[in-house]
């Protein structure tokens, strides 16, 4: 609340004009409109933050009638549109984006996030390595872990293990990565290796179901009935009615 009281003060601010000096709006100059399209911009993206995706639209149209064809609000808008499951439009915001700036690695991995949403694997995997090919974008570890998931969707397991492991040495602090990489060397019966990931994931994010029946078979294998049976008891109390609860089951 108090970031978006602040950006909705300046915005206000830039919109009044300095009356005060005799000077025209800051909004007249170009300078003044891009300080007021970030400001609505940095508004609308703290809408959806917290889950406000309609509050959202009023100060990224606002932003829109500053500059059409500008890339971070035709990529919030686009955000917008994704999380109000209208694929089409957050599509058509995404490429307009894109347009503009179509080396982004930021734009590219959201897009490329997006079309893996929309299980358009081959698509995803194109943008996620256009990403990756800068190589001083912060967050570059994080496309190589999209582009690892996206290839075991892809069902090329070795270019898979390839691309998390590298997402891994970039950033071992990625629960998602370690996750796939305790399942991946658990099917291969790297056993060891296997519960490495999976202890390591463990430390650093909530269980799921799926985490869950892969602690119960790492477990198993490792001979740790105590330890089996208290995550097949967690599997069977908070995801009942999943897939991964009736494999668990099957496996009894």
């Amino acid at each position: 609340m108090p970031l978006r009281l602040a950006l909705l003060l300046l915005v206000t601010g830039l919109a009044a004009g300095c009356v005060s000096s005799g000077h025209d709006s800051p909004l007249q100059t170009g300078k003044g409109r891009d300080e007021a399209r970030v400001a609505y911009v940095q508004l609308g993206l703290g809408y959806l933050q917290q889950g406000m995706s309609e509050q959202a639209k009023a100060p990224l149209k606002q932003a829109l009638e500053l500059d059409r064809d500008d890339a971070d609000t035709n990529a919030a808008l686009a955000l917008v549109f994704q999380a109000q499951a209208e694929p089409e439009l957050a599509a058509q915001y995404f490429l307009k984006a894109l347009a503009a700036r179509p080396a982004d690695p930021r734009l590219l991995n959201n897009y490329g996030s997006f079309l893996f949403e929309q299980k358009r694997y081959d698509q995803a995997a194109l943008y996620f390595r256009q990403a990756s090919a800068d190589t001083l974008y912060p967050e570059r570890s994080r496309v190589f872990e999209n582009l690892g998931v996206t290839s075991m969707r892809l069902g090329q397991r070795d270019n898979a293990r390839r691309q998390l492991e590298k997402a891994l040495h970039m950033n071992g602090r990625q629960p998602r990565a370690l996750l796939e990489m305790a399942e991946l060397s658990y099917e291969d019966r790297h056993y060891v290796p296997a519960r490495d990931y999976y202890e390591r994931f463990s430390l650093l994010s909530g269980q799921n179901a799926r985490s869950l029946l892969l602690g119960v078979r790492l477990a198993t294998v490792h001979e740790e009935p105590d330890t089996a049976a208290r995550f097949g008891q967690q599997l069977e109390r908070l995801y009942p009615g999943t897939p991964e609860y009736q494999q668990y089951l099957s496996e009894q």
